[in-house]
């Protein structure tokens, strides 16, 4: 949705632009509106016009070209061609009345000429050559030049164009045609360097923007709006803003063109609302008004960053000046709310624009669509697709990809299944955004083989994967804490080419500090801002993320400070972040305060907090609170989505809670749900705590019957099952399923088998695992060696404690001497244990075996 838009109004921009118009402006966002704004010429530029597709909004006349044409389309939506195939779809031309007859029958000659066999310009060109002369006048040969080079751009013979001015310069010479003193020669170069930006060869316009200044001439601000405007349309906005640095550097006051293009960039790297700001204060200090364009580009500058505020600021004020909104400025407007998640103020726009004649378009019902979609509204998501189509709009492809996306959000497989088998019915042939949702889906359920597939078929369907693609699989790898794949796919990224931007730094940070390297996450950040990439409000919530998952809570209050201080305007994802901070930074006081402006309403409580209420809750197994937050969420009227119901299964698994268990089940299956690794693993964890350990294993295999993959937690929680019922030959087959598996056995699994030998009082086999670990080349923890000397005191079988902490070192000749002395304490200490084992002091050994491992003596 927002990618359309950003396209459409890129797309309106002219190449050449006016001169500046006199100014009446009022400051932008402040005082009363001119009661008379500048009428919009009905003048258009017909030439550069044609240079861009068709245009959604009137973009300022040019006064060097001076033919009438019909306005360009309102319509968000590109105009089919009619039965003629006129690839200007039918806009009138003519050419320059000043141009000489020789040039008009150049240009016959050329548009005549088979388009595969290049014609002899030296012949058809010749009688246009200026006098070799340096002091003979060269305004009537650049007139014709001109004339000829327009007219075969507008009929899409853009090498033939091309090949003319490649002529000029053979015939002229550089050095005469770019000299200072021959101001003429320089109307040629915007529309050249807007040829070569529309065939992908910005490296030759930015080559021939050099060669004029090289010979002496300082360019014009019309070839530098030009040269600006070919980058923005290939999105390589960071040049595009280093020629407008440049501009200002050399003096050049930008127009409004220049401005309208420079704001569309903001708009698409989503810079900043305070450099927007400034970049506007910038536009009226040079005394220039704003146009409809501008006020429709600064509204989709606050599309990002909940900024609805100050979109419907400059609404009011658009409106005020006399600028009548468009269909792209209700639907802009309309994407701004749906993103801040103000469902009802989207609805309202959509209602105004009906009142005020304009028809909502495909775009208009996607964005809203979208809104509800990704807040978790599905029902009223599949609604708006019913009311679209009653209205005989058909869903497109976009549409059924954002249902898709909303559905597998929320844990609803087999609806997203549903949606997509629809689109295929339909003939709604998949794009790239839709092998991304399902790369998405399947990834986020641990169904890698799928998901890979899904990858490779982005190719075989003739898609290249797109920098979304790549920032789908750091996520998910991220996600499941696989760091070596994150890392991959990162270097696999950065060889197809695509060089990292905000969006995939904004992921880095956050598959990092998923897979638990924070510092890693954090030199990312600060590689990023080496990059000259400032932060936004995504990347302000990647790194608020990183430092709750690490319950760095006083350094998440240290950035929303900073955002608050006109950084950025903090969202629902920073207050979630700052939930999750408190929660695992076992701050409950700060938690429950928080919370409570949630639910007072002192913090806008959107739905995304309260889900994340109901989530860290669970976390801190705080029952009453989880089921608060719950209860407000289904007074809302808003349907959860299955994290939030799994983290219902979690608090009521814990407290073995079945019958609750089996009522939220209940509910996922008759609403669609589709369980994922979370629920079955809470589930397993229920079942281990209620000693039922064939249960935990049927759920275990039902995991992997449903194509999924169950994770170290999965194993380890049947390891422990069985173990604590002393099964242990159940315990050692199901290690060797998790070894099959492809994963590694942690230093969880390890120390649970020891204690459950301990357990069942095996501590050869015990000791064996120490070994086998040491192997293996997992090191053991103090949990390993306490179970071990735990076990041995309270049987009362103190003399093998003590010659198992004595010949530690020879167990694990790896441990440092000092470690040793750490965990098996001093030789002082194990004369203690001595004097006690002699007192016979059975009661307290376990206590005191357990504190000589931890370094210290017991009192």
């Amino acid at each position: 949705m927002v990618d359309k838009l950003s396209l459409s109004l890129s797309l309106s921009l002219p190449l050449r632009v006016p001169s500046p118009p006199p100014s009446n402006s009022k400051p932008l966002f402040h005082g009363s509106p001119s009661p008379n704004p500048p009428p919009p010429s009905s003048t258009l530029a017909p030439l550069l016009h044609d240079l861009l597709l068709p245009p959604q909004n009137p973009a300022p006349p040019s006064p060097a070209l001076r033919h009438r044409r019909r306005p360009p389309p309102t319509s968000s939506r590109k105009p089919r061609l009619g039965r003629s195939h006129d690839p200007n779809r039918g806009r009138p031309w003519s050419i320059d009345p000043r141009a000489s007859l020789r040039s008009h029958r150049a240009l016959h000659s050329l548009l005549h000429s088979p388009c595969h066999q290049p014609p002899d310009l030296d012949d058809l060109l010749r009688p246009l050559s200026p006098s070799p002369s340096p002091d003979s006048p060269l305004d009537p040969f650049l007139t014709d030049l001109l004339a000829v080079i327009e007219g075969l751009e507008f009929h899409r013979r853009s090498d033939t164009a091309l090949a003319v001015f490649d002529w000029a310069r053979r015939t002229l010479g550089d050095a005469r045609l770019f000299s200072s003193g021959v101001g003429a020669g320089r109307p040629i170069l915007p529309v050249v360097i807007s040829i070569f930006g529309r065939q992908d060869r910005l490296a030759d316009a930015a080559a021939l923007f050099q060669c004029l200044q090289d010979h002496g001439s300082s360019a014009d601000v019309y070839t530098y709006t030009s040269l600006i405007t070919a980058y923005a349309r290939k999105k390589r906005y960071r040049e595009a803003l280093a020629v407008f640095r440049r501009l200002e550097v050399d003096g050049c006051k930008p127009t409004i063109i220049t401005y309208n293009v420079v704001l569309n960039v903001y708009s698409n790297l989503f810079m900043p609302w305070n450099k927007v700001a400034a970049l506007v204060d910038a536009m009226k200090s040079n005394a220039i008004s704003p146009d409809r364009y501008t006020y429709n580009t600064l509204i989709s500058c606050c599309r990002r960053g909940s900024l609805y505020e100050e979109a419907t600021e400059i609404f009011r004020e658009m409106k005020a000046m006399g600028f009548a909104p468009d269909n792209v400025t209700y639907n802009t407007l309309l994407d701004v709310y749906g993103k801040s998640r103000r469902h009802a103020e989207a609805l309202g726009v959509l209602h105004d624009m009906e009142a005020a004649g304009f028809s909502p378009s495909i775009v208009t019902y996607n964005s809203l669509i979208s809104s509800y979609a990704k807040d978790g509204i599905l029902d009223e998501a599949m609604d708006l697709k019913e009311q679209m189509e009653v209205k005989g709009i058909k869903p497109d492809v976009f549409t059924y990809t954002t249902l898709i996306s909303g559905f597998e959000k929320a844990g609803r497989d087999e609806l997203a299944v549903r949606i997509f088998e629809e689109m295929e019915s339909k003939r709604c042939k998949p794009n790239l955004c839709t092998f991304n949702a399902l790369i998405k889906m399947h990834g986020n359920r641990g169904r890698f083989t799928e998901m890979m597939r899904i990858f490779e078929e982005i190719r075989s369907s003739g898609f290249k994967p797109d920098i979304v693609t790549w920032n789908s699989l750091l996520a998910v790898f991220g996600q499941n804490g696989m760091d070596s794949e994150v890392s991959e796919v990162f270097k696999e990224m950065k060889k197809a080419g695509f060089v990292p931007e905000r969006d995939t730094y904004n992921t880095l940070i956050s598959a990092y500090s998923r897979c638990g390297s924070f510092d890693q996450a954090m030199e990312l950040y600060k590689r990023m801002l080496a990059a000259g990439i400032g932060p936004d409000l995504s990347t302000y919530n990647a790194v608020l993320a990183a430092l709750a998952r690490g319950g760095l809570w006083q350094q998440a209050e240290k950035i929303l400070a900073e955002m608050k201080d006109g950084r950025c305007k903090p969202n629902e994802l920073t207050y979630c972040s700052l939930l999750h901070a408190y929660a695992n930074g076992k701050e409950l006081d700060r938690l429950h305060a928080l919370s409570e402006d949630i639910y007072s309403r002192t913090i806008v409580p959107h739905n995304m907090l309260l889900k994340t209420l109901v989530l860290v809750n669970s976390k801190s197994d705080l029952l009453a609170e989880t089921e608060r937050a719950f209860m407000e969420l289904r007074k809302r009227g808003c349907s959860p989505d299955i994290t939030t119901l799994n983290a219902m299964v979690s608090v009521y698994g814990r407290r073995q809670m079945v019958a609750k268990v089996d009522e939220i089940l209940k509910f996922m299956r008759a609403s669609g749900f589709t369980p994922s690794l979370t629920t079955f693993n809470s589930l397993i964890n229920m079942y281990s705590r209620l000693g039922d350990f064939e249960r935990c294993e049927k759920i275990l295999n039902e995991i992997k019957l449903k194509g999924g993959r169950p994770d170290l937690y999965s194993y380890n929680t049947v390891i422990y099952a069985y173990g604590r019922q002393g099964r242990m030959k159940d315990a050692s087959r199901i290690f060797s399923g998790l070894q099959a598996s492809g994963l590694r056995p942690d230093i969880v699994t390890y120390n649970i088998f020891v204690a459950s030998y301990v357990a069942n009082s095996m501590f050869v086999e015990a000791i064996d695992v120490v070994r086998y670990m040491l192997k293996n080349g997992c090191r053991p923890n103090e949990n390993t060696y306490n179970s071990i000397v735990d076990g041995y005191c309270k049987q009362g079988r103190k003399d093998e404690a003590i010659a198992f902490i004595s010949n530690l070192q020879q167990l694990n000749r790896g441990i440092p001497k000092d470690e040793q002395e750490r965990k098996v304490g001093t030789k002082e200490n194990r004369q203690q244990i001595d004097h006690e084992n002699n007192m016979d002091q059975d009661k307290h050994s376990h206590q005191h075996f357990s504190s000589v491992l931890r370094g210290k003596a017991y009192p």
